[in-house]
């Protein structure tokens, strides 16, 4: 019988349980499908008296994760505590130093550190495998190194944050505004101890970074990401873009351009036809577009115990049969620099502002719009008490420079009554 694969998992939170139970209840399953043996051995987390539902006797304990990962009775070290410095980045080093194969789920510290880790890992003749990082039940990643290795991907986009699909989703659904769902899904614990994560896109923008490495060859670049998050989408945006076919998500979206790789993840209108606009709660999607494949849409749970060690174990499953690959697919030495590219790409976009009820004020607004090179696709105006009219705007395809300088001259009026929201439409 060939020898276990013998793991050491650093963090006992969610996930770390989470994979600890598949372990345990699938041990033959595992032994069947992997060749081999898969146990634990060791294993470390803040506090060793805590009751997590699990049994862990007959795992060695380490107090601190740099001593799990140079412990000489496992082969690969499972990462599941999180953050991008400290003890993860340090015991990750140190792991691979020591010449053990990594398994993360820590998006943050490959997305800021990935570069310099993934050649850390290949000079040492290791493999550091991250599908749980993207998407958690999905497994994005092994689809765009393997499955559609053969592709030159023109287009990467998604929703990845299950938080923000679900405040979005209530709105629309039940009407709740934007505080009313977010105190909602805080009380259901969906929410970040630190909310900016969630609701300003970081989290996702993670997850983005590492996909758009994958997808074109480039070293992560989490700082050439335009990050723009859901807490001003109001629930009269989310009322007006349904009455003109379309929802609204937090969408990440990574293409190439002329100008260089272009990233955001910002609040688009997607068509309400369209899967991401069929997308509810906090399930996450993710799109892909190739020229040989054209488009492949991965629907999944985004988050959770279950779907997370799910992805965990499979990477330790590749590891068992000895399939090993470069972190981000290709050696790390050949992924390029990726400058950051300003949104360059023509889009619709969906104007919502409120006017001054006087004559020639929607007049004005086009005027501007004109001359900035803007076609109006449609135009609501809504019926109103109010001294300020509630108007509704959706363009033709236009630049975001060309809409800048049409927003920047609505502000020099004394027409518009508070700044005008726009976001973007993309075609899904």
């Amino acid at each position: 019988m060939s020898a276990p694969l013998r793991l050491g998992i650093a963090g006992l939170g969610t996930v770390g349980v989470g994979v600890v139970r598949i372990v345990k209840t699938h041990a033959e399953l595992l032994e069947a499908r992997c060749g081999r043996p898969v146990e634990i051995t060791a294993v470390s987390a803040r506090d060793r008296s805590k009751d997590r539902g699990v049994g862990l006797t007959g795992y060695a304990w380490c107090d601190d994760p740099v001593d799990l990962a140079v412990h000489e009775d496992i082969d690969v070290f499972v990462e599941v505590m999180g953050g991008s410095e400290g003890p993860a980045k340090q015991a990750t080093e140190a792991a691979l130093a020591a010449g053990k194969d990594v398994v993360t789920a820590n998006k943050a510290l490959l997305a800021i550190h990935g570069q310099a880790l993934a050649e850390k890992a290949e000079a040492a003749g290791r493999v550091i495998r991250f599908e749980a990082a993207v998407a958690a039940g999905i497994p994005v990643i092994k689809a765009l190194t393997e499955g559609l290795a053969a592709n030159q991907v023109t287009r990467v986009m998604g929703v990845m944050n299950g938080t923000c699909n679900y405040i979005l989703t209530r709105m629309e659904k039940a009407g709740l505004t934007y505080d009313e769902a977010f105190a909602e899904a805080d009380g259901l614990g969906y929410v970040e101890a630190d909310p900016t994560l969630d609701i300003g896109g970081i989290d996702a923008g993670h997850k983005l970074a590492l996909l758009a490495a994958i997808a074109f060859g480039t070293q992560p670049n989490f700082d050439g990401i335009t990050l723009d998050g859901i807490d001003k989408v109001s629930i009269d945006d989310i009322r007006q873009a349904a009455d003109m076919g379309f929802c609204i998500k937090l969408l990440g979206v990574a293409q190439r351009t002329a100008r260089g790789l272009e990233q955001r993840m910002t609040p688009c209108l997607v068509p309400a036809t369209s899967p991401l606009g069929q997308l509810e709660g906090g399930t996450n999607m993710v799109v892909i577009e190739g020229d040989a494949v054209e488009q492949v849409v991965l629907r999944g749970p985004g988050a959770g115990e279950g779907p997370t060690a799910s992805a965990v174990m499979g990477d330790v499953c590749d590891l068992a049969r000895g399939f090993r690959l470069p972190t981000f697919g290709q050696p790390a030495t050949s992924l390029e620099p990726a400058p950051a590219a300003p949104t360059s790409l023509p889009a619709p976009y969906y104007l919502r502002m409120r006017l001054q009820d006087r004559p020639g004020a929607l007049a004005q607004i086009a005027t501007i719009l004109g001359t900035s090179g803007i076609s109006i696709n449609r135009m609501r105006q809504y019926s109103h008490s109010e001294p300020e009219a509630p108007v509704l705007i959706v363009t033709h395809k236009t630049t975001s420079d060309a809409l800048t300088e049409a927003l920047a001259a609505m502000e020099d009026t004394e027409v518009v009554a508070s700044s005008p929201v726009a976001l973007r439409i993309e075609e899904v």
